[in-house]
């Protein structure tokens, strides 16, 4: 039977020594610390500093860190995804007596070995996902709450504002660019129903008005009638699509939103029309 592994002896001293850590990052630092920290857990009471130091991008940067860390108890801790960085921070620290750990270069090694794939080596990409990844759901539930002329009180948070009338592809092309972390927002244009104050007074260029075929539309609210059990007439009669068609175009020239005509367009073509048209705009 085997005797259980016993753990490794730390030489005893009579005097307590801060130790300063230097967390050392190329972007936010967010995940060495919070891995320093996991470690330092399992050392209660310790006398230890942190010291962060972050958007280390340079040679001379790793260099800086490496000159304030020496002559004193201090050891470098760094997540730099840039070889040349990781490698000037460990010439550097051997040349300066300063004991260095790279969190980041054994990881990506180890990846690239068995994806067969090198690694980007850009800065701050996990901080960028992760804000994209939040902004992203937070765009999605904003676009829920603002579906259909909800919450009209708020519509100012909106990047993009999709008006038109009954079944012009509205909500669709909301969550679409929701979902690419847009804050969207669509209300419907209704004849005899003045918009509410708060579309009105957006700047024009974030109003996108959905126009379509009467013939499209028709078949559309066939359909629509058919499923939900609403009457034709007026609904789908030609007549009347015609009538609010004029109305939401009056709107558009009236207001300088810009048109967008999705007869013969996907929810996706669409949406990046307008992604287009804003991203122009900025």
């Amino acid at each position: 039977m085997e005797e259980p592994m016993s753990a490794p002896k730390i030489p005893q001293t009579d005097s307590i020594v801060e130790l300063t850590v230097y967390v050392v990052s190329d972007s936010t630092g967010d995940t060495a610390q919070q891995m320093v920290g996991a470690a330092l857990a399992q050392f209660q009471d310790a006398p230890v500093r942190l010291a962060r130091r972050t958007h280390v991008r340079t040679l001379r940067q790793v260099r800086a860190v490496v000159h304030e860390a020496r002559g004193g108890q201090a050891i470098i801790i760094h997540t730099l995804v840039a070889d040349e960085l990781r490698r000037a921070m460990q010439a550097e620290s051997r040349l300066q007596n300063v004991d260095a750990l790279d969190l980041m270069g054994p990881i990506l090694e180890r990846l690239a070995t068995h994806l067969k794939i090198a690694p980007q080596q850009k800065p701050g990409l996990y901080q960028a996902m992760t804000e994209a990844k939040t902004r992203e759901i937070e765009a999605v539930s904003f676009a829920f709450r603002h579906d259909d002329g909800q919450n009209v009180q708020s519509l100012d948070r909106a990047e993009v504002v999709l008006v038109g009338i009954s079944r012009t592809k509205k909500t669709p092309t909301v969550l679409y660019l929701a979902y690419r972390g847009w804050f969207a927002a669509n209300v419907p244009l209704v004849p005899d129903v003045p918009p509410p104050d708060a579309l009105l007074k957006l700047p024009s260029d974030r109003v996108f008005c959905l126009a379509i075929a009467p013939e499209t539309l028709q078949q559309l609210r066939r359909a629509r009638a058919e499923e939900e059990s609403i009457p034709l007439q007026p609904y789908a009669s030609l007549e009347q699509i015609r009538a609010e068609l004029a109305y939401a175009d009056n709107l558009c020239r009236q207001h300088h939103w810009q048109r967008i005509d999705v007869t013969c367009k996907s929810v996706e073509e669409a949406a990046r029309e307008i992604i287009e048209l804003l991203s122009q705009d900025r």
